[in-house]
């Protein structure tokens, strides 16, 4: 099953479907929209956070699913499935492969991420489980768990990171350099471009959330290029 899974999405894009509370787009029928708009388009894959949006979305596609559970604790800075309680939470859902904050981070209750991993083998052992790093150090601390997938989800959104601002195209070939465990690219991936050089860099796959399912960002681009031409148009 778990190589089923792999080979599925082995050099394909995998479309983020989220949004928070107070955004536009929230809502569990809204994800199930976008994803099922993402496998029309080509998509091989859907990763998705929470429980209900899990299973809407399962009703309607039948893609590999990394699911997430997004949790904010006071005094912690992980919040990717920072506990057990929360992973549990949506491998009962079925999801294919479940990822979670692999950082050295402080987690809630002081629970410790080799902990999390050994009970989701325990209990869940067709999961996939995907940790997600920020540096290159990071990817090299979890090597020993033998995690299936390692993602560079967490550049540029970790203390240390805080200034990289577009696809950390450098992180992927570090950990591909380092590791024979699938390497999966995300974060600030905005072009056609800079997937195909993410898949260049030894990426096994490509997630992209963003620059497709967050049509406010997608339609600012846009307007801010317009006012700018009007800006140098009045200047000429």
């Amino acid at each position: 099953m778990k190589n089923s899974v792999m080979k599925k999405i082995e050099g394909g894009l995998i479309v983020s479907c989220q949004a928070r509370v107070g955004w536009a787009m929230y809502g569990s029928e809204i994800m199930a929209a976008f994803a099922k708009a993402a496998k029309e388009g080509g998509a091989i894959g859907i990763r998705a956070t929470g429980a209900d949006n899990i299973a809407a979305i399962k009703k309607v596609v039948n893609l590999p699913i990394i699911g997430i559970n997004k949790e904010w604790h006071d005094g912690c800075d992980v919040y990717i499935t920072p506990t057990y309680k929360s992973a549990e939470a949506i491998l009962k859902t079925g999801i294919d492969i479940i990822a979670l904050d692999a950082t050295s981070r402080k987690r809630p209750n002081n629970e410790m991420f080799e902990d999390i991993v050994g009970k989701i083998r325990e209990n869940y052992p067709n999961v996939l489980i995907m940790g997600e790093v920020s540096t290159v150090q990071e990817a090299k601390n979890i090597l020993p768990l033998n995690l299936d997938i390692i993602s560079t989800t967490l550049s540029g959104y970790t203390e240390d990171t805080k200034d990289i601002r577009e696809a950390n195209i450098k992180l992927i070939e570090d950990i591909v350099a380092i590791t024979d465990t699938p390497v999966i690219a995300e974060g600030k991936i905005n072009t056609e471009e800079e997937a195909i050089r993410a898949l260049k860099a030894g990426a096994y796959a490509i997630v992209i959330g963003t620059a497709i399912t967050r049509p406010e960002i997608i339609t600012k681009k846009y307007v801010d290029k317009i006012n700018d031409y009007k800006i140098v148009k009045e200047e000429e």
